[in-house]
């Protein structure tokens, strides 16, 4: 038992090649020029919590010649109950086929593979994609306005592209109630949000629950 848990350097060597086989040709010639030097568990985030992650280095024919990826575990999605079902063996492919479909510009290095001990199935990409943010509570007005609008066409292209884009048009219509129902569940699940929010804070100054600041 102790044997089986332990990971080979083989085990590595076959997990990196399944990875690289879900890549594109050009992009697996790429990345066959590296090699796993180094590995760490990362801790996610709210959406990743109490799923494995990991950060690998690789290295290339270089000293400077370096990559950092991660590779993150997929599971079963939470609408699978509520949509139809699709024909994908590896939640994780299902993950990087979503992405890429939505995405008109996806992580090059997204693909995945099957751990050899455990079957846990693992999506790959780059820990950095140096994606842009803006911190909303520096807007004014005419800012938020505009960076909701690119945020809501980004939306709603993403739909198109994985859609029946015609089908999408005649269900939204051309008055406003589907903005209206929309913009009223993002103030409901904003309110929602503060109080949940509100009754944490209160149960952990009531000693109820226990909670560690400033980590």
């Amino acid at each position: 038992e102790e044997e089986r848990a332990r990971i080979t350097e083989q085990d590595i060597e076959k997990l990196w090649m399944d990875y690289l086989q879900s890549l594109p040709e050009e992009r697996r010639l790429l990345l066959s020029r590296f090699r796993i030097a180094d590995g760490a568990l990362r801790v996610g985030g709210v959406g990743s919590v109490g799923t494995r992650c990991t950060i690998l280095l690789l290295e290339g024919g270089t000293e400077d010649d370096a990559l950092i990826l991660q590779q993150k575990e997929a599971g079963t999605s939470v609408l699978e109950p509520y949509v139809p079902k699709r024909d994908y063996a590896s939640q994780a492919k299902r993950v990087v086929t979503g992405q890429r479909l939505m995405q008109a510009t996806s992580d090059i290095f997204l693909g995945w593979h099957e751990g050899s001990l455990t079957g846990t199935q693992y999506y790959w990409r780059q820990l950095k994609d140096m994606k842009g943010s803006v911190d909303v509570a520096t807007l004014d007005e005419a800012g938020l306005k505009t960076y909701l609008a690119v945020c809501s066409a980004c939306l709603a292209r993403a739909h198109a592209r994985t859609g029946d884009a015609a089908g999408i048009a005649g269900y939204v219509g051309k008055k406003n109630a589907l903005d209206k129902a929309i913009a009223d569940f993002a103030v409901a699940y904003a309110d929602q949000t503060e109080r949940d929010h509100q009754a944490l804070v209160e149960a952990v100054a009531s000693g109820r629950i226990a909670a560690e600041t400033g980590i």
